[in-house]
């Protein structure tokens, strides 16, 4: 029974991340062409859906990303603590 269910599982999660794969537009898949995603997706059981999720799946809109645009170091500062801010006064 516990076989069934971990073959359930896996077969789930394959299905799932080929899904996602063929429903996202080209030019937000990342890491390797999506034609080669799926195929890595489908010949490897566990590891190919697991690295779609980590290194081929677009990023969410409004995920914050580290160093990306948008990202603050520090706590959010004040319009007086703004250098370009002071200057445009």
């Amino acid at each position: 029974m516990v076989r069934v269910l971990v073959w359930l599982l896996v077969l789930g999660l394959t299905v799932y991340t080929a899904v996602d794969c063929v429903q996202t537009e080209e030019r937000r898949v990342r890491t390797l062409p999506r034609a080669l995603w799926m195929l890595v997706i489908l010949v490897l059981p566990v590891v190919g859906p697991v690295a779609w999720l980590i290194a081929g799946r677009p990023d969410q809109p409004g995920a914050p990303r580290i160093g990306g645009p948008g990202h603050r170091q520090g706590p959010p500062r004040g319009p007086d603590d703004d250098p370009d801010f002071l200057r445009r006064l």
